[in-house]
């Protein structure tokens, strides 16, 4: 069974491109497939993204509408595309309750430091970064976690350590997070659409640092696993 995945994204599109293209690179079998994306930006640069790959999009405005309101197009958009997956990929907005419940268990956030730290509402892109330099913290790196009620606080299924350099800038320290997130955004979408095919709920990612050691050459810290 290929599951249809929704993805939600509010930016540049980074994460959605990868999760796009991931069927393409020949890991295994197609357990999903991006089949919409939803943006609550009509000047959104990952609607180009979609547009290029044939990927039908839907913009449904947030601002100065009730969640009511929101959650009843949004809920039309999943339902007419089948999705029984969402993603959200640099979203920039909390999901209205009513779309929360109604894919409960299927709807994955990724976020760009290590939670709990460093979350919540107004934590995004460069102001984590920025936030994490800030605090002289020597480790971040991606979480990914499912969506409940509030901001950054569902489950977490997987997390990565990325060292925090002598000299990283917010800049540069995305870059080095944005790589890793590219690699484990999918492998985690992978145990949620096998753990939905089995009928079990989706594990913690495990051992996934010695999976990506393989990928990147990141410097360690002493205090690294």
């Amino acid at each position: 069974m290929t599951f249809q995945v929704a993805v939600f994204a509010s930016g540049r599109g980074s994460n959605f491109r990868v999760l796009a293209d991931h069927p393409d690179r020949g890991t295994g079998p197609h357990l999903w497939e991006v089949a919409l994306l939803v943006s609550d930006r009509e000047d959104a640069p990952v609607l180009e993204l979609a547009r290029d790959r044939g990927i039908p999009s839907c913009i449904v405005p947030v601002s100065e509408r009730s969640a009511h309101e929101v959650a009843r197009e949004t809920l039309a958009a999943l339902e007419e595309a089948q999705i029984q997956i969402v993603l959200l990929a640099g979203y920039l907005r909390l999901i209205p309750p009513p779309v929360v419940e109604a894919f409960r268990g299927r709807m994955l956030n990724i976020h760009p430091a290590l939670l709990p730290g460093f979350g919540g509402k107004g934590m995004y892109g460069s102001k984590v970064h920025e936030a994490v330099l800030a605090a002289g913290v020597r480790i971040s790196g991606p979480t990914i976690h499912l969506v409940d009620e509030r901001y950054d606080r569902g489950p977490i299924l997987a997390q990565w350590p990325v060292p925090v350099l002598p000299g990283d800038t917010p800049a540069s320290l995305a870059t080095r997070v944005n790589q890793v997130e590219h690699e484990l955004f999918p492998a985690v979408v992978d145990e949620l659409a096998r753990s939905l095919d089995e009928g079990r709920a989706p594990r913690p990612i495990p051992g996934t640092g010695d999976a990506l050691r393989s990928h990147f050459s990141l410097t360690s810290t002493p205090d690294l696993p």
